[in-house]
Formats: C-alpha cells, sequence, structure tokens
C-alpha cells in the first residue's frame, strides 16, 4: 500500500511535493514511485485544525446559557468536531487515511503539529495503522527526501500529542468557566461587557498593568547635580561628580565648601586606557528575531512570525518557531562553506576571522527539536530578492548578517577613565575608542541617542592642566517606560524576573516564562482582539477595559504568571513521558471548582474604580457612578467620575470642585485624578494639544482648585 504524508497545510504539501515528480488530485497529490518511495506515496493536507473541541452545549444542552448556576462546565470526557467549513477536505484525508497501513505525520515539527495530525487521525477512525514522524527543519528538497528517508517512529510523538491535547483541553475550560463567571459578576455589577479569560491572556494582561499603575503613581522627584566642561590642550571633554541632591543650595554648598567657582581650573589626576572587545552576537531564535525586528522597523511580533513563516515556506530560512540559539556541527558545515555566497547576497565581503565551530554558537547539548533560524542552502537569484517585499528582505538580511557574524572579528574598543579633580572634587570621565568596528560593520548603526554610547574623548594627558567651566545641572526621576511590542515579547519570556518568590522565579525561568516561543505572538494578538490592550506607534497600552479585568482579578491565581508557570511544568512532564494528561485535567478541574467558589466572594470586597462606556448595542445604558478619592476641598465628599467630568459628592452642599474629563483634548484617567486630590500634582502627561495644535507633554498641579500646567 502506498504511505499517506499528512501536511498541516497547502502550502507545507507543496513544498513537500516539490521534491518528487507528482500528480495533482482534488485534495491530495500523488508521489509516482522513486527511490524514497518505491511504490509511490499520496500527500494530503489539513487547513491547520481539520478538528477542534466541540462547544459546550453538545455535552449538555443547559450550557449554551450563560448563567452562574450552570457553572462548572466539567464534562465527564472531550470531544471533537470537524470544523465549519472544512468538511470536505477533512473526507479526502478520511478516506486516504482509511485506505491505507501506513501514515507520515509530516505537520509542523512542534506540540502544535502533533495535536493537529491525531486529532484529526484520531476523528478519521483509522486504527492500528504504522504512524512515523517527518522531523526536519527545512523544506528545501534534498533536505525534504533525506527526511522522508530517515523517519522517527512515533513515541516521542504521541507524549507531545497528549501534552498539547492536555494544554488544549485546560485553556478551553479555563476560558469557558473563567470567561462565564467573570462577564457575569461583573454584569451584576453594571459592567455591561464580555470578558475572555486565558490562562496565560489574563496574567500577561495583568502585567502590562503593573507597568501603566507604575507609569501613573510615578511621583517625579527634582535632583541637582555637579557638572563640568573641561578643555584640554587638544579638546574638550565633560566630566560629573558624585555629588547629588535634592536641592540646587545643597550642590552649591558643596562647591563653596571647597572654594570652588565656575572657571576653577583643574588637573587630570587619573587616566586608565581599557582594551576591550564584544563578540559576534549568538543566532536567533524566535523571540529575539521579533524583538529585533519590533526595535528596528516597528513590525509586530505576529506579523514577524508570519514573515518569517512565508520565508521558510520560500526555502530561504529554517524552522521559525524555535527557542534555542544554537546550531550543530552539521549546519555549521554548510554554513561555513557558503559564506562567500551569503556575502555576496548583502554586498558585504569581509575577511573570515575564524572557520572553526565556536561553543557559543554551535552547541548539540543545546538543540533538542530545532536550531536557531539561519539561512538555507538555497541561494535566491537577484530576480527572486527583488520579489519578497521590505520586511521579507530585510528580516531575510537580518538572519543572514547574525549568521555571518559568527564568521567575523570581534569589535575591539578602548574605554577611557579619566578622574579630574578641582580643588579636591573628583569630576569622573568614561569614553571609548574604537579600534576595530569588526563584526558590526555587517549591520546599520542605530540612531545614537544622548545617553547611548560613551563619547570620543581627546588625546589627554596624566597631570595635565584644564580649565573648567563648572555648572549644577538639574534632573527628574523618570518613570518606567511602556511597553513596546518587541519588549512584551521579551517580558512574557522573562517575567521570572518580576516575581519575588525565588522558588516561583525558577520556575518561570526553567519553562521560560509565559506561553512559548510559537504562541506569544498570538497571545499578544489575542489580548488586542478582546480590547485588554491597545498598540499605538509601537507603544501598548492598557484599555479600559483591560483595566477592569486587572482590577477584578487582583489577587487571584488569574493575575498570577507563576500559576501558568507551574502548569506549563507539569504539561512538560507530560511531554517528557514523565506525568499524564488525566492527573493534570484532574487538578484544572479542582482549579476550576475553587475558582467559582472563591471569585465571587473576592469579587464582593474589590474596588473597580473605572466605568466602561455602554456597550454601542445596548442603547442608551448607564453609569456606575466610582469614587475616586476625597474630595481636595471640602474634605466631606469624595470626587466622583462622570461620563464627562469629575464632581464632588457633597455638590448639593455647595462643593464646587470638579475636574475636566477631556483636558487640552487629553483624557484624564481616574489614577491621575486621584494624584490630584492626593498629592496635589500628577506625573508627566504626554500628549496634551495646544491651541495651535501642536502636541506637549507636561505634569497637571491642582492649585486653589484649578488646574495648572507644569513643565519639568
Amino acid at each position: 500500500m502506498k504511505p499517506v504524508i499528512l501536511a498541516e497545510k497547502p502550502s507545507q504539501a507543496k513544498a513537500y511535493a516539490d521534491a518528487f515528480t507528482t500528480r495533482k488530485h482534488d485534495g491530495y497529490t500523488e508521489i509516482q514511485p522513486c527511490q524514497t518511495f518505491p511504490q509511490g506515496a499520496f500527500i494530503t493536507w489539513g487547513v491547520g485544525h481539520l478538528v477542534e473541541l466541540k462547544e459546550p452545549h453538545t455535552y449538555n444542552p443547559a450550557w449554551k446559557r450563560w448563567s452562574l448556576g450552570n457553572l462548572p462546565i466539567l464534562p465527564e470526557r472531550y470531544e471533537f468536531q470537524v470544523a465549519p467549513g472544512k468538511y470536505k477536505q477533512f473526507q479526502v484525508v478520511k478516506k486516504l487515511i482509511r485506505a491505507t497501513d501506513h501514515v507520515i505525520n509530516a505537520c509542523d515539527v512542534d506540540r502544535e503539529g502533533s495535536n493537529i495530525f491525531y486529532s484529526i487521525y484520531y476523528m478519521t477512525g483509522a486504527r492500528n495503522q504504522k504512524i512515523e514522524r517527518l522531523w526536519i527543519n527545512s523544506l528545501e528538497s534534498d533536505e525534504v527526501r533525506k527526511g522522508f528517508e530517515n523517519l522517527r517512529d512515533n513515541r516521542q510523538d504521541l507524549q507531545l500529542y497528549e501534552e498539547a491535547k492536555a494544554r488544549q483541553i485546560s485553556d478551553w475550560l479555563v476560558g469557558m468557566n473563567g470567561s462565564r463567571l467573570y462577564t457575569l459578576l461583573l454584569k451584576a455589577k453594571g459592567v455591561q461587557e464580555v470578558f475572555p479569560i486565558g490562562r496565560v491572556q489574563s496574567p500577561t494582561v495583568y502585567l502590562i498593568y503593573q507597568r501603566q499603575r507604575e507609569i501613573e503613581t510615578f511621583v517625579s522627584e527634582p535632583f541637582f547635580e555637579a557638572e563640568a566642561i573641561f578643555t584640554a590642550e587638544e579638546g574638550i571633554y565633560k566630566g560629573k561628580a558624585k555629588l547629588k541632591e535634592p536641592k540646587r543650595e545643597l550642590i552649591a554648598e558643596a562647591l563653596n565648601s571647597r572654594n570652588i567657582t565656575k572657571r576653577t581650573p583643574g588637573v587630570i589626576t587619573e587616566l586608565t586606557n581599557t582594551d576591550k572587545r564584544t563578540p559576534p552576537p549568538q543566532l536567533h531564535s524566535l523571540s529575539t528575531l521579533q524583538a529585533t525586528a519590533n526595535r528596528r522597523w516597528k513590525a509586530s511580533p505576529a506579523t514577524v512570525l508570519k514573515t518569517m513563516q512565508t520565508l521558510y515556506e520560500k526555502k530561504l530560512v529554517s524552522y521559525p518557531r524555535t527557542d534555542t540559539r544554537h546550531i550543530t556541527p552539521s549546519e555549521f558545515t554548510y554554513l561555513e562553506a557558503a559564506i562567500e555566497d551569503y556575502q555576496k547576497l548583502i554586498d558585504q565581503p569581509f575577511e573570515v576571522a575564524s572557520r572553526t565551530p565556536k561553543k557559543r554558537y554551535v552547541d548539540s547539548s543545546k538543540v533538542q527539536e530545532h536550531y536557531a533560524i539561519i539561512p538555507t542552502k538555497k541561494l535566491p537569484t537577484t530576480a527572486a530578492l527583488t520579489k519578497l517585499s521590505p520586511l521579507e528582505r530585510n528580516l531575510y538580511e537580518e538572519v543572514i548578517r547574525t549568521t555571518l557574524a559568527m564568521f567575523h572579528r570581534d569589535y575591539l574598543y578602548t574605554e577611557t577613565k579619566v578622574t579630574t579633580d578641582v580643588n579636591g572634587l573628583p569630576f569622573f570621565t568614561t569614553g571609548k575608542t574604537e579600534r576595530d568596528k569588526g563584526w558590526k560593520e555587517l549591520f546599520v548603526a542605530p540612531k545614537r541617542t544622548k545617553d547611548s554610547e560613551e563619547p570620543a574623548l581627546p588625546p589627554l594627558e596624566p597631570e595635565e592642566a584644564v580649565q573648567s567651566e563648572i555648572s549644577i545641572k538639574e534632573g527628574a526621576t523618570q518613570p518606567p517606560k511602556p511597553y513596546t511590542e518587541g519588549q512584551l515579547i521579551a517580558m512574557m519570556k522573562t517575567c521570572g524576573k518580576l516575581v519575588e518568590d525565588q522558588s516561583e522565579t525558577n520556575i518561570l525561568k526553567e519553562i521560560e516564562g509565559l506561553g512559548t516561543e510559537a504562541t506569544r505572538s498570538g497571545i499578544i494578538e489575542t489580548i488586542k482582539k478582546h480590547g485588554y490592550i491597545s498598540v499605538s506607534k509601537n507603544i501598548v497600552s492598557i484599555t479600559d477595559k483591560g483595566r477592569v479585568l486587572c482590577q477584578t482579578i487582583e489577587g487571584s491565581l488569574l493575575a498570577s504568571p507563576s500559576m501558568t508557570a507551574k502548569w506549563e511544568t507539569y504539561l512538560k512532564k507530560i511531554g517528557n513521558g514523565e506525568g499524564t494528561g488525566q492527573h493534570f485535567l484532574g487538578s484544572v478541574s479542582k482549579f476550576i471548582q475553587k475558582l467559582i467558589e472563591d471569585v465571587p466572594v473576592q469579587l464582593e470586597k474589590q474596588t473597580i474604580d473605572i466605568v466602561l462606556p455602554p456597550r454601542p448595542s445596548s442603547g442608551k445604558g448607564s453609569y456606575t457612578r466610582t469614587e475616586v478619592a476625597p474630595c481636595p476641598r471640602c474634605g466631606k465628599g469624595n470626587i466622583i467620575e462622570h461620563p464627562k467630568f469629575y464632581g464632588c459628592s457633597n455638590y448639593k452642599n455647595g462643593c464646587k470642585q470638579t475636574f475636566p474629563g477631556l483636558f487640552l483634548k487629553k483624557k484624564l484617567t481616574v489614577p491621575q485624578v486621584k494624584l490630584l486630590c492626593t498629592k496635589g500634582q500628577t506625573n508627566v502627561i504626554k500628549g496634551f494639544t495646544s491651541a495651535d495644535g501642536k502636541k506637549f507633554d507636561a505634569s497637571l498641579e491642582l492649585k486653589d482648585g484649578k488646574l495648572n500646567l507644569v513643565f519639568m
């Protein structure tokens, strides 16, 4: 019998077919007899998930209605169905699989690929066929043929399927129960919105909320420092004393006590030069490539993954959903042989520094399912390169440049540290001198920011006398910066740094944070779609709906990255054959039961200090009045949020304190008004619009009941 090859999607099936002589049919392709398949073979495909979990009401009609009384939703067994609109292709797959005794899983080489294959296979009703696994990292024809000639057995594949299925069902349980529970309880409080809950989504939203709260409640403190511009014989350089005080007069006193005036000369007392080197960067994993692309070209992580998948299907790069930054000696060998060809592709020849594999890049012990993202052996023509989209070209070249950097020289520079004494007060300066650009010549230098690099220094001599211009500089402490989408990927991967409990931090490190390399960009897209976050000019912000969710789940396990980390730890055990899906889902069921018991009590005590506008379909709607803070004017009432302004609840007794909802075309948030009431001033608010239409940033100050702008 001819074996049946099941690919995940049509484009993948086509890449396999390109390696052989074939005939096309409706819904499948026939491989003609060849060395790899002496009898020939059939290639068919899914369309992603041909099969999905059934909806709750198919188990129990009562579960169709959203009601607290119908919770929990915990089916005795979990059933699957053919996804809507995919029945025709499923029938093709079913017919082929049931007619053979040998099936090859050629879906994506990851857990999700295993899940897609087995959910389709079991749905066909086929049993007892020989099942083997294609495991390749490139869709080039020679790699495809080599992969089919060296198929794996399906023992590991079955374990990965059990892991992926347990993850899929647990996410379904949390979503179905948590979303209904929180939506219905919030509805009872007057919030007319649907709140989807997710095992990974919810803690991700909460971490974004935490960052935004830090920014909004941050109170900027002024500080003063002594700085100097020194004029030496061969040039000018700057220095800074280790004096930092909250008041200008304290710095002035410190200078006066040493008889230092604006023009007091100095002398260079210490001058050290240290030669340093920076090795080439490591190869890219998906997350590092997503972060780089977001920083350089403002591409969203989801767009980067989609584009990399396209380049993979064009056979230009290796498998993109990888979490490792290493390759094996086998990949190094073909890359080393093609150095000059890759150099021509980016038109940047250089003398190869080393053709020896280094542990920083080549380490088989750090390569499990996939290796780092690298270019394939296929070299595109000039015509093929011009047909790539701008982002495809940028990403492809980034992969090539990072790969070539492995063979380049280290970046060499000299770090210079200078101590300039002015009447006993040392001023310190650090600068650098580039000696060899090395691997950095492969990359376009980023625009320099004020503090991004140490400045170049003029030639200086020990004991050299210098002229001085000493001044007191004012600065202010700065709030944390909001996340960009690229930083969000990094935050999700390293969120162990944000958790105080050491044991939980270790778990998060072990499983590499929230989500997986392949799912993080999808999670970000999902929480965007749910309206929990917004992205403007690459800056991620929490929405009012996101705030309500976070205030609601605050203090619960759903807000904690640790919960999902502990779940992921056990899921990995299932994938390694050390745990069972049955045990895991039993624990998830207990978690759901406890959620349903505890959340109504928690929500009774929870304060939701943001009001959502009514949903468009709900007519006029109504607002729940939210108390912001005690009134700063009368002290008897509370400032209440209204649809278009904030006002004192004691207005009937004559208190006239109000705050506008919109000030210079900028919406004032509840936390900002709270700061005005309690501290008298907000932190810097970005995006006010002046009368002539210009944007500017400023703090707001409450003085005599009125708002004033404060410029830092």
